[in-house]
């Protein structure tokens, strides 16, 4: 492992790890610059395990032993190691977690292929909250979703608080960007998808019927909780549904539909999948 005792906390070759409190910078400079940041020794592992490359890695002094095993593949990436007065002072937060690794971006996937090799999909439309978008990438890897489509105005989810909160599922669950509505409805429908949108409309459907006859390819849309989803999107989906609520709430955070709608839909997908056994065990 390329050790590299950090001596000057200014020094450009620590320029990954800067400034990493200013949102704003970060989300331009990380997809320009082609890296993103995986933090805590899990998450990391978890990138390693998926294939994708280290740049170089920031490391407490604590955490040099554990880390080790890991980096000992990529002897040429620098690994930064000083104490926790200097990582704060880099990073500007304590960083409690230990590690930072700086990973080189993966490219990009066609949203169109995606679709093709996939057949129950997340679409999420311009979700600004890094940690939502983190969360539902967390429960779509946990509810057997095949990939997530993200429209152009949605948060990044290589950005470092999506991937902490979603615990590496952004590193796990393929997703890619869709182009603007009026070329993403037909891609769907090309593809032989019911785009299945989330909104408070009078003709939604309630998600306990809507489960009861799930189409073969299925695609999950959700917006933001304010504003919902845009017209345009809501012009491309075939149907709505709506979870039904009490006590006068009128909508969950999205990160929670989000969950509660890929579990009723696996559950239904199960009960499907046990009534055609059933079919072929009678006959």
């Amino acid at each position: 492992m390329n050790i590299v005792r950090i001596t000057d906390i200014s020094a450009p070759e620590l320029h990954d790890f800067t400034g990493l409190t200013d949102v704003a910078m970060r989300r331009v400079r990380e997809p320009a610059e082609g890296l993103y940041l995986a933090e805590s020794p899990k998450v990391i592992e978890r990138a390693l395990r998926v294939g994708h490359r280290p740049r170089a890695v920031l490391l407490a002094e604590v955490w040099l032993e554990q880390m080790e095993p890991l980096f000992a593949a990529y002897p040429d990436v620098p690994v930064y190691v000083g104490d926790s007065e200097q990582l704060e002072q880099l990073t500007g937060f304590n960083m409690h977690r230990g590690a930072l690794a700086s990973m080189h971006r993966p490219a990009p996937l066609d949203p169109v292929e995606l679709l093709r090799s996939s057949r129950r999909v997340v679409v999420l439309e311009d979700l600004a909250d890094h940690t939502n978008v983190g969360a539902v990438f967390r429960s779509a890897a946990a509810l057997g979703v095949d990939a997530v489509l993200l429209s152009p105005g949605c948060a990044d989810p290589l950005y470092r608080r999506a991937v902490r909160v979603s615990m590496g599922a952004v590193l796990q669950v393929p997703w890619a960007r869709l182009p603007d509505w009026r070329e993403a409805g037909p891609l769907f429908r090309d593809e032989g998808y019911e785009l299945t949108a989330f909104a408070l409309r009078d003709d939604a459907q309630d998600l306990a019927e809507f489960v009861t006859d799930i189409p073969d390819r299925l695609a999950l849309m959700f917006g933001t909780e304010g504003p919902g989803l845009s017209r345009r999107a809501l012009a491309s989906a075939a149907r709505s549904v709506v979870i039904p609520m009490e006590h006068g709430v009128d909508s969950l955070n999205v990160a929670t539909a989000a969950a509660l709608a890929l579990w009723a839909v696996r559950t239904g997908d199960a009960q499907a999948l046990k009534a055609t056994a059933g079919v072929g065990a009678a006959s």
